[in-house]
């Protein structure tokens, strides 16, 4: 409805956006640069956020900026099932057939892990989405899988992306054994006040609109609902753009991100 009015040619605020043109906040440079040393030394990490603050997002920018025939990414987004759920979702990730008894998986998965480093000179990234959800049994034998020559040899990058909620599991006596083993901690933040108001000129551009449409008291607004976290921003501008367009604005004020608030509340 709006893209039209506004003359975008896409949607600005879709999260169908190429790694390449996403926005480069100060919170996923960091995390770029602490993943990197984590693939590098093939260990343990562990990336939390608020809902909505980008942390699969940013992922995906360092993964995808890889070499495809150096690195072998394992993606399981499914975290809810048992010990047996994760094992075959990496399996099948790997091109693996499916044993039947857990023990049979495990070893089928190391088998192929130690291939992989070892023949095709390749590093395996196992990445763990929304494992906040993940039962202390999975976390246990997750733990376990990255335990190579009597852990003696790192060969599986595990990293475990989730909700705030996971840090402070961890920190729990019960994961001891698995927080001693994370050798990178990130909580990504949201967009800062002073980064929001380029983060919709950067999305505004990409539709190409070289303005911003949204003047200065409506970009604070935007702010102290979502306190920048990105999907949350996302979401309420694109209904304040539905807001601008029916009233026939050229430009986004206060009253367009109320209405807009109405509507995501």
């Amino acid at each position: 409805m709006y893209r039209k009015h506004y003359g975008f040619n896409r949607h600005p605020f879709s999260k169908e956006i190429a790694h390449e043109d996403l926005f480069a906040a100060a919170g996923s440079k960091e995390l770029q640069s602490r993943l990197m040393h984590l693939i590098e030394m093939r260990g343990i990490g562990l990336v939390t956020g608020d809902s909505g603050s980008g942390k699969t997002t940013a992922c995906r920018k360092v993964i995808a900026e890889l070499h495809p025939a150096s690195h072998r990414i394992i993606y399981v987004p499914n975290s809810t099932g048992n010990v047996m759920d994760l094992y075959k979702s990496v399996a099948w990730d790997l091109g693996l057939p499916c044993e039947r008894s857990r023990a049979a998986l495990y070893r089928q998965i190391r088998t192929e892990v130690t291939r992989l480093v070892t023949e095709a000179r390749c590093r395996p990234i196992l990445i763990v989405d929304e494992a906040h959800h993940l039962r202390p049994d999975v976390l246990e034998d997750l733990r376990l899988l990255t335990n190579y020559q009597m852990d003696a040899e790192n060969r599986l990058c595990l990293l475990l992306v989730g909700q705030s909620e996971l840090r402070r599991r961890l920190a729990m006596s019960v994961y001891e054994a698995l927080a001693q083993r994370i050798v990178v901690r990130y909580h990504l933040p949201g967009l800062t006040r002073d980064e929001l108001p380029k983060y919709l000129e950067h999305l505004l551009k990409l539709a190409g609109v070289e303005l911003s449409i949204f003047d200065a008291p409506a970009i604070e607004a935007v702010y102290g609902a979502t306190q920048g976290l990105p999907r949350k921003v996302n979401l309420l501008c694109h209904h304040a753009l539905l807001a601008g367009a029916a009233s026939r604005s050229k430009t986004i004020n206060i009253e367009h991100i109320q209405a807009a608030m109405t509507e995501t509340n």
